[in-house]
């Protein structure tokens, strides 16, 4: 393998405005193919928005979602793609013949749709069907998955795409600033956001927090360093519905160390180096290499009820 540039990026999406969010990622995907990157990862439905979907009926969700690779959106990135020469990573609610409704994340280059994830535990909307299926493909000689924000707090899921081969884990979320059990979580007032040009000291204060990065930095580095591969963060900033994002975009390397992060209070992009030296350098690759399956595999694969349980939002929208 040799080095590979990537990018990760954060905007403030507007909910339900494909063609706004799409004319984003087209501009930003033009930035991050100027600075060499090879390919760019945005957020969890990047391309409709994501929290207003809480409170969709099963057709509003419908009306919204797209069949994959055959709608619009797909088409769009495309072309955005094969604009810039460019492969993009972005999200959006997906529906299949039978009006399952999945939340998606898709890779596309200049040549079409290279691979497409289904989120393994959804909880925005009450209508959405788990994904039951990692995924694996290829970037220019590395080896890639996708895990879209809740998926990546089950350790298994991080360390399951390890060792099917991952160098390279595309994490697009929609986290941060919201109410957790957790000691200091909690909302964003958006009012700091209408007020960042003439204060961005508060703002920061809040995001750089508990209430945000602060939190991020409790686990976030750890998936790529037990696991020894580069995480490449996504996160919104400004309003998302009713919610403030801290955005946060960050590349970790397989030391756990970060190599670039959005710091700006706005839409952004930054790229890294991705070394492959580093990929067998790393701790985590001695100790995956040191696991004794033998004294654990049946307690993993032990049955178990799973049990989601979101706290920020409504108890009849909880799964």
């Amino acid at each position: 393998m040799k080095n590979i540039r990537i990018a990760s990026a954060q905007f403030e999406n507007k909910s339900g405005d494909k063609e706004y969010n799409l004319s984003v990622i087209d501009k930003l995907s033009q930035q991050a193919a100027a600075q060499g990157a090879s390919a760019i990862a945005f957020h969890e439905c990047s391309i409709t928005g994501y929290s207003f979907a809480r409170k969709l009926s099963k057709e509003q969700m419908l009306d919204l979602a797209e069949y994959i690779p055959d709608g619009k959106s797909i088409d769009k990135l495309t072309a955005i793609s094969a604009r810039h020469n460019i492969s993009i990573l972005a999200g959006l609610f997906e529906k299949d013949k039978e009006d399952k409704l999945y939340k998606a994340y898709v890779c596309v280059d200049k040549n079409g749709m290279k691979a497409k994830f289904r989120k393994l535990h959804p909880f925005i909307n009450p209508y959405l069907t788990p994904g039951d299926r990692y995924c694996i493909f290829e970037l220019e000689g590395w080896t890639c998955s996708i895990l879209i924000c809740y998926d990546n707090n089950i350790i298994e899921n991080v360390r399951a795409v390890s060792l099917l081969g991952a160098n390279i884990v595309f994490m697009p979320h929609v986290t941060m600033c919201t109410p957790s059990s957790r000691p200091g979580a909690g909302f964003v007032d958006p009012k700091l956001w209408e007020t960042r040009e003439a204060d961005p000291t508060s703002l920061r204060l809040e995001f750089d927090g508990m209430k945000g990065r602060g939190w991020l930095m409790k686990w976030l580095p750890a998936r790529a360093y037990d696991n020894a591969i580069y995480a490449v963060f996504a996160n919104p900033i400004g309003m998302d519905d009713d919610q403030l994002k801290n955005g946060c975009s960050m590349i970790i390397d397989p030391f756990g160390d970060i190599i670039a992060e959005c710091r700006a209070l706005g839409d952004d992009c930054i790229t890294a180096t991705l070394d492959p030296v580093k990929l067998t350098q790393a701790g985590g690759y001695r100790y995956r290499k040191a696991r004794r399956p033998e004294l654990y595999k049946d307690i993993l694969g032990a049955p178990h009820q799973s049990e989601q349980k979101v706290v920020w939002l409504n108890e009849n929208q909880t799964p």
